[in-house]
């Protein structure tokens, strides 16, 4: 089990991302704790989707430094490999391909070299955790959206990531999915995963420890625990 370190798993400082002319994000100081959940939250536009990035090591900022368990990241790209291994970000509206269910959560697994048997147990177990037992060989895009997303959030705890990050996890997402979602990530939180979620709203989450930092125009602008 991951457990919370005294050097935060993610230190932003000084970190600005823009678009061309336009100012996305402006964060002097900011800092994730590993095996914790933190809610972005804030109206679009805020920079929640844009820290995401940055946090997946997906976009360098344009100025300023991140850390990474303690260590300043290098935005090139041959040094990058390493540390997107560890972390899984699931898109609000996440791409899967027109293939059957297993194939779909099997990808990860495949593409990190696990064997068969090794590939189907995390299949089955990941199934297991969104509540899709039995689904393996439906077709992935005859699923309601729910169940889509679902299976998108099957797909990304089948790699184990040290670092999930969702954007907007519950849009459009029924009620029973939703349940089932806020109930697996409470489970990774339990179990030492950090878990980062940009979201409009609040979202209510089993247990506590809970750090919501709330955004607008780029900015940190409140921070609240629970």
């Amino acid at each position: 089990m991951r457990g919370a370190a005294s050097v935060p798993l993610y230190r932003l400082t000084g970190v600005r991302k823009s678009y061309g002319d336009r100012p996305a994000l402006d964060l002097s100081s900011l800092e994730f704790r590993e095996g914790t959940i933190s809610l972005l939250t804030g109206p679009n536009g805020a920079g929640k989707s844009t820290l995401l990035q940055i946090l997946a090591f997906l976009s360098p900022p344009t100025e300023g430094t991140v850390e990474y368990r303690g260590v300043p990241v290098d935005w090139r790209n041959g040094a990058l490999l390493s540390l997107r291994r560890e972390v899984t970000l699931l898109h609000q509206a996440p791409y899967l391909f027109d293939r059957c269910v297993f194939d779909n959560v099997a990808y990860g697994p495949r593409a990190r070299g696990a064997d068969d048997r090794a590939t189907m147990r995390r299949v089955m177990e990941s199934l297991e955790a969104v509540g899709l037992p039995g689904f393996e060989r439906r077709a992935a895009k005859r699923l309601s959206g729910g169940e889509r997303q679902r299976v998108a959030l099957a797909r990304a705890l089948a790699v184990s990531p040290r670092v999930l990050l969702l954007d907007e996890p519950l849009s459009g997402v029924d009620k029973p999915s939703a349940a089932v979602i806020r109930g697996v990530i409470g489970a990774l939180a339990a179990k030492g995963t950090t878990v980062v979620i940009a979201t409009h709203d609040p979202i209510p989450l089993p247990g506590g420890g809970i750090v919501t930092f709330r955004l607008d125009e780029g900015r940190l602008v409140a921070t609240e625990s629970t």
